[in-house]
Formats: structure tokens, C-alpha cells, sequence
């Protein structure tokens, strides 16, 4: 504390505007608190928070409901039995397990089957390579024979092991170490935490031949869903983003969020319809927009959740409404679904003209003015989903490969990310799987139906 007897009018005038000031941004932050007061808090049904976030203990978990009581009875189920078993083996009974009776010489019939599963030990192939040559009697130079297709000299580690710690680098998220232990003590390989960042290096010019391959298949498309999340590049904040269409899935990351990334992807190409949230950068890509309804829902319920007991729900039902009807489309004429869609426009106009007095409904009725145009469009093209699900679910596991790992340490592996994603999301639209899609990319047999 100074003293005030030794300062000057000046020194005093300055003290007390320092105070005044202090106290104003004291006054501002009580009352932005006090305005706080009674708001629900946001979790994952009433925000964009994740899951995660939700604390189950106190207000994540009150709206759970127990189940109590006993769990009725369900049907048993078994697991079949393999069409093409590798061995059969059948056991004939000596004795009758009541009395001890020899039976070995009577005739007998199967009694129960059932099959036993266990695994061979694994082993890698190694393949001694020795090439033979000698000096040539016409030109008198050296000469030896070509190596084997698949098996020239550099690298030792064939494509199904390659393939492999792709597969579980990345589809199951096992970092260097944990690779090279598992490679050791499972399969009996030797392996450095070095020749398997090689190894996957080396995938690079292939997954950017297949990337390419996957943007042009990704410029065909008529509608075109998209999303974007956090991700880690060399300790600094990048954005992963996900483009997906009927047939084809592309992935990249980027240093930045701005709707720039998505022009370059697309390259003046501009769909009938885009599917997003309503990120400012995600707009006015496609001539139509269908914004994702579960991101308005959860709006929607947090307005119920301050408070608002007329204008919220009313609105949360009408889309929900809509949101049924869109999963009826295909046994819907096309007069129906049109009659369905005017219906939809109608009755958000009117209850938009309802007098709300709350004012979380106040906001909500103000962001639902801003994007109404955008609510239905899957009610009038049924190719188009009411929501952005199917990004979010293409987007999840890199989130998770995040989460676990904490992200890239080179720019490369952020990029071979991307290509191996890319390349397993646009196989599975094909019916394949991620170790039979990455092996096709190996073995340079990857291509976009």
C-alpha cells in the first residue's frame, strides 16, 4: 500500500484512475457472471461440446435413465459353424461313458459338432535372393541376373509387411514402439522404430498418385458432404478436413481452416448440393446447402434447456418430423415428398411468426432466420441426408488417431495420413477393407471404380 502522504496530486490522480478502471472491469466481469446464473450447462445433446466432455457424475448423466428391474429374456445365440473347414477330425467312442460297455464295434453317428479355432504360429518368410552373373564373352563387361519382381535390393521388408504396419499404424492408431514390439514378439520380425517411419515413407508417392486419383473421382459428384477438425502438425494446430461423395472419400490437412482449402480441393468444381454445418468457411459452396439438422437440434434443446417451454420445442418436433419423414423418401411418390416439403417450408413459417417471449428462443428464432433456406433441402433431392453424420463418422477415427498418439511430428506423416484415409474411406464405398485396400495401394494396384 502506497503512501498516500508522500505522493504527489499527480501520482495520486493516476492511482486513482487505475482503481476506477479496475473496479469498472471487476463491475463487467460480476455481472457477465451473474448473467450466467441459472443457464443449463452445455453438454454434447445441447452443443457442439464432444461426449468426452460430458460429466456423467453431476449434469452429463442426470438425463440418463437407469433401466432397473430384470432384463428380459433373449434368444441364445452361437457362432456358426465355418463352411470350409481346413481339417476334420472325427472321434469314435470305445466305451459308453454310463457302464463302461465296449462299443467300439458298433455302428455310430455324429452327436455333436462343433468347431475349435486357434491360430499357427507366425513366422515371417525370409527369401534368400542370389544373383548369378559372370563376364561377357562378346562385350568382355560384368553381368548378372535381374532380381526377382517384388524383390529388388534396398529395403528388405516385403509389401504384406509394409502393408501391415500401415494398417495398424494408422487404422488402430499403435504407435513406432508398440509397432516394433509387436512385430517382435508376434511375429518374430526384427524391426527398428527408424525402418518402420521408412517404411511408411516411402508410401508417399503412391498415396499421392491414388490422392489425386480420388480428387478427380470427387469432382464428378453432384452432391458432396464435408467437415473439418483439429489436428497437430510438429507441435502446431492444424485442420484435417473430409470430403466425402457417393464414391469417392478425400482427406487433407491443411495449416488452416479457411474456406480457400475447400476451393482448391474442388477447383472451380461446384455440386448440385453441399452437405456441412454452418461454418462460415463450408458456405456457398454448392448452388444448394443442406445444413445438418443435428446440429440445429442440438441448438434447439439447448433453448429448452434455459428455458424456453414453447417457441423451442415446437421447432424440435416440426424437424424431427421432417428428419422421419426423409427416411420414408424411397417409398414416397414424388408428389408426395413435394407435398411433404411445402408442408415443411409452411409450418416453419408460421411458427417463426409465434410471439416468444424468452429470450432463448429469441436467439434461437434469430439464427433459424439466418439459415431456413438451408433446412430442407433433402426433402425435395433424396440423394442428399438430413445430416452431416456420415462426415463426422469418416472424420472420428483421425480424432481418435489424435487423441492417442497427440498428433504428427513431420509434415509427411501428416500427409501419408491423409493419403492412407483417403484411400481406405474410397475402398470401403467399393466393399473393401483397409489392409486389402492398402496392399492393392502397395502392390500399385489401387484404383477408383
Amino acid at each position: 500500500m502506497p503512501l498516500f502522504h508522500v505522493l504527489s496530486d499527480a501520482e495520486k490522480n493516476e492511482l486513482l484512475v487505475a482503481q476506477h478502471e479496475m473496479i469498472e472491469r471487476l463491475a463487467a466481469r460480476i455481472s457477465e457472471l451473474e448473467a450466467l446464473v441459472g443457464k443449463p450447462r452445455k453438454t454434447s445433446k445441447n452443443s457442439h461440446v464432444p461426449p468426452s466432455k460430458d460429466d456423467f457424475g453431476k449434469g452429463g448423466g442426470k438425463g440418463r435413465k437407469s433401466r432397473g428391474g430384470k432384463r428380459p429374456p433373449r434368444e441364445g445365440k452361437h457362432r456358426p459353424l465355418a463352411e470350409t473347414p481346413d481339417k476334420t477330425e472325427r472321434v469314435m467312442a470305445t466305451s459308453c461313458g454310463h457302464c463302461g460297455t465296449d462299443v467300439a464295434g458298433q455302428l455310430q453317428r455324429c452327436r455333436h459338432r462343433y468347431d475349435h479355432i486357434d491360430l499357427p504360429p507366425i513366422r515371417p518368410m525370409v527369401t534368400r535372393i542370389e544373383l548369378f552373373g559372370c563376364r561377357c564373352r562378346g562385350c568382355g563387361k560384368r553381368y548378372r541376373a535381374p532380381a526377382p519382381e517384388g524383390m529388388t535390393p534396398g529395403t528388405p521388408f516385403g509389401p504384406g509387411i509394409r502393408s501391415l504396419l500401415a494398417y495398424l499404424h494408422h487404422s488402430h492408431h499403435v504407435g513406432f514402439e508398440r509397432l516394433s514390439r509387436i512385430a517382435r514378439e508376434l511375429f518374430g520380425l526384427v524391426i527398428s522404430e527408424g525402418a518402420i517411419a521408412n517404411a511408411l515413407r516411402r508410401m508417399g508417392a503412391g498415396m499421392a498418385t491414388a490422392t489425386r486419383a480420388i480428387g478427380d473421382k470427387l469432382l464428378s459428384a453432384r452432391i458432396i458432404a464435408s467437415d473439418e477438425t483439429t489436428t497437430r502438425t510438429n507441435g502446431v494446430i492444424h485442420w484435417q478436413w473430409v470430403f466425402l461423395s457417393d464414391k469417392a472419400v478425400l482427406h487433407k490437412i491443411a495449416p488452416r481452416r479457411a474456406r480457400s482449402v475447400a476451393e482448391e480441393v474442388l477447383r472451380g468444381h461446384q455440386p448440385d448440393v453441399w452437405v456441412s454445418d454452418r461454418y462460415a468457411g463450408q458456405q456457398e459452396l454448392g448452388r444448394d446447402h443442406q445444413v445438418c439438422l443435428a446440429h440445429v437440434l442440438r441448438d434447439v434443446q439447448y433453448a429448452i434447456d434455459c428455458g424456453d417451454t414453447i417457441f423451442a420445442p415446437k421447432i424440435r418436433d416440426h424437424l424431427r418430423w421432417a428428419i422421419r419423414v426423409g427416411k420414408r423418401r424411397g417409398s414416397l411418390r414424388d408428389t408426395t415428398l413435394a407435398a411433404y416439403a411445402a408442408k415443411a417450408d409452411n409450418t416453419l413459417t408460421r411458427l417463426m411468426r409465434m410471439p416468444i417471449a424468452h429470450p432463448a428462443g429469441k436467439v434461437l428464432l434469430k439464427q433459424i432466420k439466418a439459415w431456413r433456406g438451408k433446412f430442407f433441402v433433402f426433402l425435395t433431392n433424396r440423394d442428399v441426408p438430413a445430416t452431416n453424420n456420415i462426415s463426422e463418422r469418416e472424420i472420428r477415427p483421425s480424432v481418435v488417431f489424435r487423441k492417442v498418439t497427440g498428433g504428427f511430428r513431420s509434415d509427411w506423416g501428416a500427409q501419408i495420413h491423409a493419403g492412407y484415409r483417403s484411400v481406405t474411406g474410397t475402398a470401403r464405398l467399393q466393399g473393401k477393407s483397409a489392409l486389402d485396400a492398402i496392399r492393392d495401394l502397395v502392390d500399385g494396384n489401387f484404383a477408383v471404380a
